[in-house]
C-alpha cells in the first residue's frame, strides 16, 4: 500500500475507528483555554511584552479563549494539526521530531520524502496517519537567535492552517534546546506572532495551543501570556 493509500485510509476513518489505533488521546474540549486556566490558578509573576509591540486591546477578552497553555505530550492531541519542529530533510530526527514520526508511523516519512525538504522558516503539511491529529505541519527553525526566521516558522505554519481550513493547531517550542535559540526570546516571538495572526483571523480559529514540556518554558509562557493575551 502506498503512502497515498494510507493517507486516504486514515482520512476516511471515523473518530471512533482512529481511537482504536492511537488509544491515548486528549480531546480539544478537555484542554482549558488560557482564560479558563488563568481563572483557576494563582499565576506566576507577569513577564512584560517586548517594547513597541502593537496589539489591539479591544480583542483581549476574545483572544484569551482562542489559545491554550498545555503541559503534555503533543503526540496525544486530538486536534486538526500538530506542528513538528523538523530538520531541513523532513525525514525525522530527535526530540519532538522523532516523537511525532514514531507516533505517526513509517508512512509519514514516505510522504515527507516527496516534499523535497524544507528551508529554514518555511512550512509544509502532511497527513497525521496514526496520530490523533489529522495533519502534521512541519517547519524548520533557525539555529541560534534569528528572529525573522523564527517568526516565519509560526507565520507560515499558521498560513497553512488557514489555507487548509484547519481550526486547531498545537506548537512545540521551536528552535529552543539543541538549536540554541534562548527560551525567553523564542517565547516572545511565538506569543506575539500568534497574537497578530489571531487579531486578523480569530473567526477562522478555534484554538492555538502552546504545548510545553520543559519546566523553564512553562514558567516563561505562564508569565508572558499575561502580557500578550491579557484577560481584561
Amino acid at each position: 500500500m502506498t503512502w497515498e493509500d494510507e493517507k486516504q485510509k486514515y482520512s476516511k476513518m471515523s473518530v471512533d475507528e482512529k481511537r482504536q489505533i492511537y488509544k491515548s488521546y486528549v480531546k480539544l474540549d478537555d484542554i482549558p483555554t488560557w482564560k479558563q486556566f488563568a481563572d483557576n490558578k494563582k499565576l506566576l509573576p507577569k513577564i512584560e511584552m517586548l517594547p513597541n509591540c502593537e496589539i489591539d486591546n479591544t480583542k483581549n477578552s476574545t483572544l484569551a479563549d482562542k489559545i491554550s497553555y498545555f503541559s503534555g505530550d503533543i503526540t496525544h492531541l486530538e486536534i486538526d494539526a500538530v506542528v513538528n519542529a523538523a530538520n531541513s530533510s523532513l525525514l525525522g530526527g530527535g526530540g519532538v521530531d522523532g516523537a511525532i514520526h514514531r507516533a505517526a508511523g513509517g508512512t509519514l516519512k514516505e510522504e515527507c520524502k516527496t516534499l523535497g525538504g524544507c528551508p529554514t522558516g518555511e512550512a509544509k503539511i502532511t497527513g497525521g496517519y496514526k496520530l490523533p491529529a489529522k495533519h502534521v505541519i512541519h517547519t524548520v527553525g533557525p539555529q541560534g537567535e534569528k528572529t525573522d526566521l523564527l517568526k516565519n516558522c509560526y507565520k507560515n505554519s499558521l498560513k497553512l492552517m488557514l489555507d487548509n481550513k484547519l481550526r486547531s493547531i498545537a506548537f512545540p517550542c521551536i528552535s529552543t534546546g539543541i538549536y540554541g535559540y534562548p527560551n525567553l526570546p523564542a517565547a516572545h516571538v511565538a506569543a506575539y506572532t500568534v497574537r497578530k495572526h489571531l487579531e486578523a483571523n480569530a473567526g477562522a480559529v478555534d484554538r492555538v495551543i502552546f504545548c510545553l514540556f520543559m519546566d523553564e518554558d512553562k514558567k516563561i509562557y505562564e508569565g508572558l501570556l499575561q502580557s500578550y493575551f491579557p484577560l481584561n
